[in-house]
Parts: structure tokens; sequence; C-alpha cells
């Protein structure tokens, strides 16, 4: 089966400092995997790269066998991060998803009767159906990431990408979150999604990518997630516990605590740094 994504080699910089270097990795149809590294490890800067708004400096990526080639992926539906939106940005629901189908609507600059069942469709199907008429600054975290997920489905894409899709909310809603992208994985849909909670990633997704600045591992979690791997992508103490079929990632904790940093500290008082 031919790869999805092809990362051939690729590095990419900003500058004269490299931020991704020799990445080589595949992505087949129906995968659902997660990229995880700390801050800098390049992970957005690898998802612009498969969006086709960023150009390697070395190597190429190939999106169903063809080269992108200074163009955006066809057919890659993308979900920011909720952080980098404007909500003050004077939109309805329907008008942000409706942005998603607007490259695919024809020669006309309004949605056709079909365009208007698809996008009943779309909200109806991620439960956000009754929110249509609201003003996404009126709406929770994670009724904000549904409209985006909508947004990104809405053109019928063959590859969803996420940036952080569970940052911002609250646990519930994460789990939500990444539920609804295993649901829409098992319908078919290639997902890859960058992550900061490994725990989630581990429970969640059936496989991991570890970066920083170059791939460090990929494969299962449960043979991805060990201390030597961990550490080396995180370059830090890592802690890794398995238990009753679970496995769950930690920093290992400082050998000191605050009393050992501030032995009286004054009640209501915060002591200056």
């Amino acid at each position: 089966m031919q790869p999805l994504v092809e990362v051939n080699h690729v590095t990419f910089g900003y500058g004269a400092e490299p931020v991704l270097e020799d990445i080589c990795l595949h992505l087949h149809p129906g995968q659902f995997a997660a990229l995880v590294g700390p801050s800098g490890a390049g992970k957005t800067s690898l998802l612009k790269l498969i969006l086709g708004t960023l150009h390697p400096l070395r190597g190429e990526i190939c999106i169903h066998g063809k080269v992108l080639n200074g163009e955006p992926a066809p057919r890659v539906g993308y979900v920011p991060q909720l952080e980098t939106v404007d909500w003050n940005f004077p939109v309805t629901v329907e008008q942000v998803v409706w942005m998603g189908r607007a490259r695919r609507s024809g020669p006309w600059p309004w949605p056709s009767a079909e365009d208007r069942r698809r996008l009943r469709g779309v909200l109806d199907r991620l439960g956000i159906g009754q929110l249509a008429k609201r003003h996404i600054r009126d709406l929770s975290g994670g009724q904000q990431q549904r409209v985006f997920l909508a947004r990104a489905l809405i053109a019928e894409p063959d590859l969803l990408v996420l940036d952080e899709p569970t940052t911002g909310v609250d646990m519930h809603t994460a789990e939500n979150v990444l539920h609804m992208l295993a649901d829409l994985n098992r319908q078919g849909m290639t997902v890859l999604m960058t992550t900061h909670d490994l725990n989630a990633a581990a429970a969640h997704l059936p496989w991991v990518i570890c970066l920083n600045r170059r791939v460090v591992a990929q494969g299962a979690p449960e043979e991805v997630f060990t201390v030597k791997t961990l550490n080396q992508t995180y370059r830090g103490d890592m802690l890794v516990i398995r238990q009753d079929g679970m496995l769950f990632v930690q920093q290992k904790p400082h050998g000191h605590t605050y009393r050992d940093i501030v032995p009286n500290p004054v009640p209501g008082e915060v002591p200056l740094p």
C-alpha cells in the first residue's frame, strides 16, 4: 500500500539554525498517529510542512505520491490550536465551517443547497447543529474545538491534521475530542495530531512519533514510551509506570520541595524570587 504521507530526508529552518533535521516518516491510509516532543521540538513546523504552507530546505514531502512543490497539500484538513484563533472576529459557527468548503464550492460565492445539506450534516455529526447561528466567541472551549473540526471535515479530507487539539480545554472535553477523533479514524479517516499529553497519547493513540528536531523513535506507545526514549526526546528525567495494562508517563519529581527552598513561609505571603 502506498503511503498517504511521505516525509523523505526533510531538513527545515527559519534561519541558520535548523528546526528539523533529516526527518523521515510515512503515514499510511487509516493511521491514527501523534507527534510528541518538548516545546521547540519542531512539531508545528512539521505539520505545516505536511500542509504545504512551509517548504523544506532539503528533502521532499509527498501526499498521495505527489511531491509538494509550493502548493497546498491536496485533500488535507487542518485544525489549528485554539490559542491562535482571533475569537473577536465577527463570524458565526456556520460561517466558520463554510470557510472549509469555499475552495470546493465552484464559481458562485454562496453555498448551494447540497453544500447547505452537507454543512448541516457535519454540524449534527459533531453535536453542534443547534449552535449554527451562534457567534464563535460565545462558545465553550470544547464547542469551539468542534467548530474547527467541522470546518476541516466539510472539505472531505483524506488526512486530518490537528495541532494540540486537547490544549486549552478541560480533561472531560479533551477525552471527548480524542473519542471523536478515534471514531473518525474507525470510519477511515487518517489522523495526525500533536500533543503534549503523553498519558492521553498512550491511552488513545495506536502510533506515536517522538520528535526533537529529529525522529527519535516511532511505533506503538507500549514500545516507544520507555525511559530511555523519553529521556532522549525530552532531554530530562522521565518516569514510566506500567500497571494493570495501563501506561503512565511523567517527569521524575525533583529531590526538593517548596519548604526546602522557603523553609518558613509567612501564611498568605508570596515569597519573592
